[in-house]
């Protein structure tokens, strides 16, 4: 289980994060929603322990084990992967290279690509080509693909189907639901509440650099109240 314990983080003085907590079992999605500059973003990136963020009180564990305070290079190899908003493929390697990234991370081989090939069999027609020249929606498959190479125990998904098309926000639904059965927590950031609700088990509001108020999906409506208070314009 990975939770995350009263933290606050930021960005040099500037705090973001103010004693967020909040938690998410194997096999779960936990949606996080909340409005433009409430703190989700920061929130991954304070996991995944990228540089610009600082980490300045709380705790963040996996199965026990904390892991706030961990160079970024090290997070991955306790089996947290994560998918920024904007992808971040490198962009002349191909699909083929981009995989091998995410396998060199925990040391993964053949098997752990082939099952998630499997998952997005066009990426397999493409091994060769360029990453950068792949339809936005194939990129989005490939940086998902990437993630999941590493075997991660918890999935981090940041606006995955920002910008998408119908065919490939459902395929990346339907990866996501797959996943649950595989074990995997999943932690999605999402402002679509269509998407939210086709796959969340929870969903957790983010006001203020806090959790202001956890549900859970299921008999929620598009259009309860929750969301025009906590997501709404």
């Amino acid at each position: 289980m990975l939770v995350l314990d009263a933290i606050d983080a930021g960005y040099d003085a500037v705090r973001v994060l103010r004693g967020l907590t909040l938690s998410v079992a194997p096999g779960e999605v936990l949606c996080v929603m909340g409005r433009n500059g409430a703190g989700k973003s920061t929130m991954l990136k304070a996991i995944t322990g990228q540089v610009t963020v600082t980490v300045t009180a709380g705790r963040i564990t996996l199965d026990g084990t904390r892991i706030d305070g961990l160079p970024a290079h090290e997070v991955p190899r306790h089996g947290i992967g994560y998918v920024p908003q904007g992808r971040r493929l490198f962009g002349d390697l191909t699909v083929a290279e981009n995989l091998e990234v995410g396998l060199m991370a925990r040391r993964r081989g053949a098997r752990v690509r082939d099952a998630v090939l499997d998952l997005f069999p066009r990426l397999r027609e493409r091994m060769g080509q360029v990453s950068r020249t792949l339809s936005g929606g194939e990129q989005q498959m490939l940086a998902i693909a990437r993630a999941l190479c590493l075997e991660p125990k918890v999935l981090l998904l940041d606006e995955p189907t920002e910008g998408l098309q119908p065919s490939m926000i459902a395929l990346i639904r339907d990866t996501v639901v797959a996943l649950k059965a595989t074990g995997v927590a999943t932690v999605l950031v999402e402002q679509r509440v269509d998407a939210a609700l086709s796959v969340g088990d929870r969903i957790a509001f983010v006001a203020g650099g806090r959790v202001a108020e956890t549900v859970a999906a299921k008999g929620l409506a598009p259009d309860a109240a929750v969301f025009a208070a906590h997501v709404g314009v």
